[in-house]
């Protein structure tokens, strides 16, 4: 080269308003084909291959914005291998009450292929162990344990369900009708309730079961009504099976203790009352679940702690990520 080096740039443009990020590895694996074809056939350098740069650069254009992806042979022995891989969005928080449940029944990826942390938490997780359940029992830091499981939930391997407690009330939502009519939704329903090896439960039975949840009932309520296990029913994977498919959702309380009067900078508590421990999260932005993980409490014994306080109200709401 005239002056010992060639300097060359390689970008894309694109609109304002697009996001641009699934684009930049394309841009640095494209450069590093330009500088082995510079180096093997002088492809940039030599006027007469410019003709073929520019047809390479707009089928690459081309292809990515019909295709996204594109596959050209530039050389017997080289071919430009390019795809657009989708961006998923950030993954929600992870907090010690959530449960983990794979979004297919295993992880494709051979569980070689996991970092050691991600091989010793994919073992428990299950659909109703919880976040720091998982952590004590494998011996891993929550912190690592969360960030684990982040990772997992960006590459679509996991969702995250609430808890289940026999406690909890579940509300039915509108895709109630899709699994009402929908065949295939309701023999996977059937295959993934089924109480152990006890025999097939109809879809009657199932349908009849998830009918009774509403804002009147915990799941305490409708096992005693309608005695899934004798109907060869799981209650427990009829509600994760169900909040999986968005055909029910979770109602959360939050209790809001009144009996805190902020005054500008004072701040007045009865003498009486829940432990200073507890009553900290009484402020309507924790959940029963959340509390329960961070204190150690059953759900029984807050909800006893609670009915002994007047001044102690609980709001009821549905919440995705409580």
């Amino acid at each position: 080269y005239e002056r010992n080096q060639l300097m060359f740039n390689l970008c894309f443009v694109c609109s304002v308003d697009m996001r641009t990020i699934q684009y930049e590895a394309i841009v640095r694996k494209l450069a590093h084909y330009l500088v082995t074809l510079e180096r093997e056939s002088q492809l940039i350098s030599n006027p007469k291959m410019k003709p073929r740069l520019l047809e390479i650069i707009s089928k690459v254009r081309h292809d990515l914005d019909v295709k996204r992806s594109a596959s050209i042979q530039v050389t017997p022995a080289t071919t430009i291998y390019l795809k657009v891989n989708r961006v998923h969005a950030d993954p929600q928080d992870v907090h010690d009450h959530h449960v983990a449940v794979f979004t297919e029944n295993r992880p494709a990826v051979p569980p070689s292929q996991w970092d050691l942390t991600t091989q010793r938490i994919l073992p428990l997780i299950d659909g109703f162990r919880h976040v720091l359940q998982i952590a004590q029992e494998s011996d891993v830091d929550i912190e690592l344990v969360k960030a684990c499981l982040r990772n997992l939930i960006y590459y679509d391997v996991i969702k995250i369900i609430p808890l289940f407690l026999y406690s909890a009330i579940y509300v039915a939502t509108p895709l109630m009708q899709k699994l009402y009519t929908d065949r295939h939704l309701q023999a996977d329903c059937v295959h993934n309730v089924q109480y152990g090896s006890s025999g097939q439960p109809t879809f009657r039975d199932i349908f009849s079961i998830y009918a009774r949840f509403n804002s009147y009932y915990t799941v305490a309520d409708i096992c005693n009504l309608m005695k899934p296990r004798q109907k060869c029913i799981d209650e427990r994977k009829l509600v994760q099976f169900g909040v999986i498919h968005g055909l029910i959702k979770r109602l959360h309380k939050f209790p809001i203790d009144e009996s805190v009067q902020r005054c500008e900078r004072t701040v007045i508590r009865p003498h009486q009352g829940p432990p200073e421990g507890i009553r900290q999260y009484f402020t309507g932005e924790y959940s029963f679940d959340q509390i329960c993980c961070k204190t150690g409490h059953t759900y029984h014994e807050l909800e006893e702690i609670i009915e002994k306080e007047n001044l102690i109200s609980v709001c009821v709401k549905c919440q995705e990520d409580a």
